[in-house]
């Protein structure tokens, strides 16, 4: 794993800015255009006015999104509504929340500088990026000079130590504490910057659970200070670091949206819940949904051949000759998937089971990367609760 340092955090102050459930808000890639206006208009420092600022996103706009993110966060912290951490902190965090009908599940991780190296030697990727999103994070950091969402990895473990450091540390009272939209609950606490993290994960690799596209960004930032600067802040990316060998990650799918061409031929199920009750990652089995002639919806489940994750072999198998390109849509929300095919949007829902963090890793060791929009690590690092400056 590359090095890990503490920093020096920026936080809101809530005398200021107000209630911190009204400032933070998911990562900006799944937000929707009416959940963002929400977030605009819950809170004037809401995160959203940065992350997603409003405005042009032409960079030759003088007034463009990006210069009014800018803009925007040296009010804030002008006018104390963001302060600066004393003193370089790493941070732990929890999330807590309760699945209908189950025990409440928590998860644990530390927030750190994350010096940033190239792809494929201890940062492990698992899905493709797109030029599109690197160059709207990047003209937004370019503009604010601010990492204002993390990464969240995980790595293999144990680290016994780390484990026992979170496990005092939460103990405590939080310094920050809220439940978001989906009934999440999420902590923040400071740790000392002189805890020996970096010796404890050194030997680990990193797998970017989410924020491809930031780490990615990141690089591209640091490779044009390098060239104007030499090395600074900005060798470093803020990321949430996970023990999956202490702590049960939960990997949801995207389901697959077909637009266009045909459906294979496939077992029936009666409905949703018992397809969602069916589908296997290990034994690679996916569902399918499709309109019949009669207008009502067909249930199936497909077997598939390959190796796990099930999405490497769907694709592998039918998707990417059948539905390439523009053809697919994504979604996390298999009621949403089956929406679509009710309203003759798509020809077909791939309803995906959910995977591990070691399938995702046993894949990369074969040489594979899993498509675009694969996984949907759940619960996220909420957008807010902490800022990294860069500068």
């Amino acid at each position: 794993m590359p090095r890990v340092a503490p920093f020096r955090g920026l936080r809101y102050d809530p005398s200021v800015a107000g209630p911190l459930a009204l400032l933070t808000a998911p990562p900006y890639d799944v937000i929707s255009g009416s959940g963002r206006d929400g977030y605009l208009e819950s809170s004037p420092f809401n995160v959203v006015h940065l992350d997603l600022a409003e405005g042009s996103d032409d960079p030759t706009d003088p007034e463009n999104r990006y210069v009014r993110a800018r803009s925007l966060l040296e009010s804030w912290e002008r006018e104390g509504a963001l302060s600066l951490a004393e003193r370089p902190l790493y941070y732990a965090y929890e999330v807590t929340w309760a699945p209908e009908g189950a025990s409440p599940s928590r998860l644990r991780g530390v927030f750190v500088a994350l010096e940033l190296e190239p792809w494929g030697g201890s940062v492990v990727p698992h899905e493709h990026t797109m030029p599109g999103p690197v160059q709207d994070r990047l003209r937004l950091l370019r503009a604010t000079g601010t990492h204002l969402s993390p990464i969240y990895g995980t790595i293999a473990g144990p680290c016994a130590p780390l484990s026992d450091l979170l496990a005092r540390t939460c103990a405590g009272p939080p310094i920050e504490d809220l439940t978001d939209e989906e009934g999440v609950r999420h902590r923040l606490w400071q740790i000392d910057g002189d805890e020996p993290l970096d010796a404890w994960l050194t030997a680990e690799a990193l797998l970017i659970a989410d924020g491809h596209h930031r780490y990615t960004t990141a690089l591209a930032y640091r490779d044009e200070r390098h060239a104007a600067d030499g090395p600074g802040p900005w060798d470093a990316i803020l990321a949430l670091v996970v023990d999956a060998g202490t702590q049960a990650v939960p990997v949801l799918p995207y389901h697959r949206v077909q637009l266009v061409g045909h459906a294979p031929a496939v077992a029936t199920v009666t409905d949703l819940e018992e397809l969602l009750a069916r589908v296997d990652d290990e034994a690679l089995i996916v569902g399918t949904i499709v309109r019949t002639g009669d207008g009502a919806l067909a249930y199936g489940l497909l077997q598939l051949h390959g190796k796990p994750p099930a999405v490497r072999a769907l694709h592998d198998e039918f998707l990417d000759e059948h539905a390439p390109g523009n053809a697919l849509g994504f979604t996390h929300s298999a009621q949403d998937a089956e929406e679509a095919v009710r309203r003759g949007d798509a020809v077909v829902a791939y309803v995906l089971p959910p995977t591990t963090p070691d399938r995702i890793l046993t894949a990369i060791d074969r040489g594979d990367r899993l498509p675009r929009k694969s996984t949907f690590f759940w619960p996220k690092p909420r957008t807010g609760m902490l800022f990294m400056p860069v500068r």
